[in-house]
């Protein structure tokens, strides 16, 4: 019987010959066909090879098969380990339960929204006005907050009137009150409880943006923006938070914003505000643990509503421009759906902002020498363009 003897290691594969003929087949390629050799093995009968293969005789085997470059050996090498049983096997489980391991999160953040009640400030225009179709939309009992009561009443007909939902909504309330007086705030906490009982989401939303520089800004116009994105969310909060730890059930959610983490020139006040904003809710986070009431904190970057033109400059006046970095922002809509997200999740810290700005956060703090060097040059560019 014709046999097949192991010659040699050669361009990374072991070259067999048969007695009988010159023709060299290399490993690899039998490898390939599924003919497995042992390394150890010093021969091997050429109808096993054949049989293995799927050929007749010697003459067929040898026309079969030419020279594999070491180069193509490797890639048939590690297209066998991948394809191994021992590889696919592990692959698809591993991708099967992570695929589960989603869909179990999805409906775990379906059903704790469905019947939540969830309470959102600034739900007038812009984010606050799509957070509130979108919760909505997932069936939340929801009640709106805001100054106007004309844009609430608008907003609970559009929603009453959307059907664009599998699942059973419920029609919100409207509390209007001035996150700037501190004494409306108690009484509106007391209105927002008595709507459904209790409130299972608080969403912190509300707000207003800045434009000017350090040295022309009042000090009216600093506590101003503090009254409205800080001091007003955080009294709300404790306003409904009693009624949250008595049942050991809640959820405090803050919109903030990319530059509550890292600050911008010209944005000293808006800043500011989101800086207090993040700390102040990352302490009540630790705190209200022990109570199992989750806070959540939204970092977005840019988003494409008419914040840059309500947002009021160094003297008080409104600022009324589109800037060019709020045109280009993301869609108010995607980061609401995003936002919908990250509460079903219970996510803690989510920012939600371009590949930029979300560096930008790490470079602040490795290498802030270089940072700051970046903000400078932003500074000046940003004065030149604006004759500041």
């Amino acid at each position: 019987m014709l046999t097949l003897h192991l010659l040699e290691e050669e361009g990374g594969g072991a070259i067999l010959t048969y007695t009988g003929s010159a023709k060299l087949i290399p490993f690899g390629v039998l490898h390939r066909k599924g003919a497995l050799f042992p390394r150890s093995s010093s021969e091997t009968t050429l109808d096993v090879v054949a049989e293995t293969i799927g050929c007749d005789t010697h003459s067929s085997l040898s026309a079969i098969y030419t020279f594999l470059p070491e180069k193509n050996l490797l890639k048939v090498r590690a297209m066998d380990f991948i394809t191994s049983t021992a590889i696919l096997p592990l692959l698809f489980g591993c991708l099967g339960v992570f695929g589960l391991f989603r869909l179990l999160q999805w409906v775990r953040g379906k059903a704790y929204l469905r019947n939540a009640v969830v309470v959102i400030t600034g739900a007038t225009s812009g984010l606050g006005r799509e957070c509130a179709k979108v919760f909505y939309a997932a069936g939340a009992k929801l009640v709106l907050c805001g100054r106007n009561r004309e844009a609430l009443e608008e907003l609970i007909r559009e929603l009453t009137a959307s059907h664009a939902t599998k699942v059973q909504t419920h029609k919100p309330y409207m509390v209007t009150f001035d996150l700037t007086d501190p004494g409306a705030i108690v009484a509106a906490a007391a209105e927002i409880l008595q709507c459904f009982g209790f409130v299972d989401i608080l969403v912190n939303n509300a707000g207003i943006s800045y434009r000017g520089t350090v040295m022309d800004t009042t000090v009216d116009v600093d506590k101003r923006i503090m009254e409205t994105n800080y001091f007003g969310p955080v009294a709300l909060t404790k306003a409904l938070l009693p009624s949250m730890i008595k049942r050991r059930q809640g959820h405090i959610v803050a919109i903030s914003s990319i530059q509550g983490k890292i600050s911008i020139p010209f944005r000293s006040a808006y800043a500011a505000s989101k800086h207090a904003t993040q700390a102040f809710f990352d302490c009540l986070r630790a705190e209200m643990e022990q109570y199992e009431i989750e806070v959540t904190v939204i970092s977005p970057g840019y988003i494409h509503t008419n914040l840059s033109i309500n947002a009021i400059t160094a003297d008080g006046s409104r600022y009324g421009v589109m800037d060019k970095t709020t045109a280009q922002g993301r869609s108010p809509v995607e980061v609401a759906q995003d936002i919908l997200a990250a509460v079903g999740k219970k996510k803690k810290d989510v920012i939600l902002a371009d590949v930029l700005p979300s560096l930008a956060i790490y470079l602040r703090t490795l290498a802030p020498g270089l940072f700051f060097s970046l903000m400078a040059s932003r500074a000046r560019k940003e004065r030149k363009s604006k004759n500041v």
